[in-house]
């Protein structure tokens, strides 16, 4: 049978790790904080259409690929854990600036301003995550273990998809939003302190290092798995764009747990196509559920399936990543693997406001034929082509 699993080392589990794993934790939540109440302050306090409102969102899909392209250059040619910081410290002034805007309660902001603001911050973040995954992280573990500490690193960020909305929405219904920005900044404040607790020695850096390279940034032979994995996160960016229940995001962190617990035990020595293939099944079914029931279970076991779905398939895409890398690749492995998910999840929250306009029965009917695509495309071309093509 063929299976890959990826071993635990306690080990692993040290002091630089820790902190290193809650400042991805921190910096994601920042950023997903937002996503469900930043559209309503657009439209409400700024009176911007749903289309601005959608353009805005999906903006920040495109500003993540914006810098990525000198991340190598940047780890070269500065101390690696400062460059990560100064991207958090523009993350910062750039969630300020919202704060400053939403300050200004009788004055009205143009669209672009707005945009160009949004597309900061996706490329600020792009920076920041695809140099703390791809080098930090890996830098705080013996080689031995990296795998596992991608691994595992990747599921903190993964459950800040459902802290990060699930905190904004609780701190807008109490505080307001610009309460909200304010959480955002100090997480963001926080994942700095804990990136500078953490010593990194000086490397000497290479000969002929090139300013523009896809090194750290992107990985052209992973194409049919960064097609694959954005359809799927596509999928939860509509879901986000209409969704705005605590309940919801809740139940996701729930299956978020049991897909950890599942990955463990459940598909421990199972196929490896059996986990992706069960969680966009899960998914559907979950879609499905949405769209032609209304019992209160639903609400409960809807977002528990997706949670549970979308936590199986972001594990073992990234292990695909990584293993389809050649030597020397491992960071630019993960670094596609954040790009392909966040530009999914950022296209799906822009397409639901922008075109689908926010009608949750068209929203719930694209995301089931999305997600049986996802599905077809999987089975029948990805998954026969990363056998044949992966190098671990």
């Amino acid at each position: 049978m063929n299976t890959q699993n990826t071993p635990v080392h306690i080990r692993l589990w040290h002091r630089d790790f820790w902190l290193m794993a809650i400042a991805n934790l921190l910096l994601t939540v920042a950023v997903y904080a937002l996503i469900p109440v930043m559209p309503r302050w657009l439209m409400q306090t700024e009176n911007l259409t749903l289309q601005e409102t959608g353009m805005i969102m999906g903006a920040f899909g495109v500003g993540i690929f914006l810098f990525g392209c000198f991340t190598s250059y940047l780890v070269q040619r500065f101390r690696r854990n400062i460059a990560c910081v100064w991207a958090i410290l523009l993350m910062t002034a750039l969630l300020g600036w919202l704060y400053y805007l939403d300050l200004q309660k009788s004055q009205f902001f143009d669209f672009q301003i707005l945009l160009v603001q949004r597309l900061a911050l996706g490329a600020a973040f792009g920076v920041a995550q695809m140099i703390l995954s791809s080098t930090l992280i890996i830098d705080t573990c013996e080689s031995f273990q990296r795998t596992e500490a991608n691994h595992s690193a990747s599921w903190f960020s993964r459950f800040a998809l459902s802290i990060g909305p699930l905190t904004g929405l609780i701190v807008d219904r109490l505080a307001g939003f610009s309460n909200v920005l304010l959480v955002t900044i100090g997480c963001s404040l926080a994942a700095i302190i804990f990136i500078l607790l953490v010593h990194f020695p000086f490397r000497t850096p290479e000969e002929n290092v090139r300013v523009v390279s896809l090194d750290r940034f992107f990985l052209p032979q992973g194409w049919p798995l960064t097609i694959n994995l954005i359809i799927v996160t596509f999928i939860m960016g509509l879901l986000l764009s209409t969704t705005h229940s605590e309940l919801f995001y809740g139940m996701v962190m729930v299956g978020f747990m049991a897909a950890l617990v599942a990955q463990r035990f459940v598909f421990r020595d199972a196929d490896i196509e059996s986990e992706v293939i069960t969680g966009l099944v899960l998914i559907s079914v979950a879609l499905l559920m949405m769209l032609t029931r209304q019992q209160t279970i639903v609400s409960f076991a809807a977002p528990m399936f997706i949670g549970f779905g979308l936590g199986i398939i972001g594990s073992r895409f990234l292990l695909f990543f990584i293993k389809l890398s050649r030597h020397c690749q491992r960071g630019t492995a993960q670094s596609t693997f954040f790009l392909a998910w966040e530009c999914g999840l950022a296209l799906g929250v822009g397409t639901g406001y922008g075109l689908l306009e926010l009608q949750a029965g068209l929203v719930l009917q694209v995301s089931l034929v999305t997600a049986v695509a996802a599905l077809l495309f999987y089975h029948f071309f990805t998954h026969g082509w990363y056998l044949r093509h992966k190098n671990r």
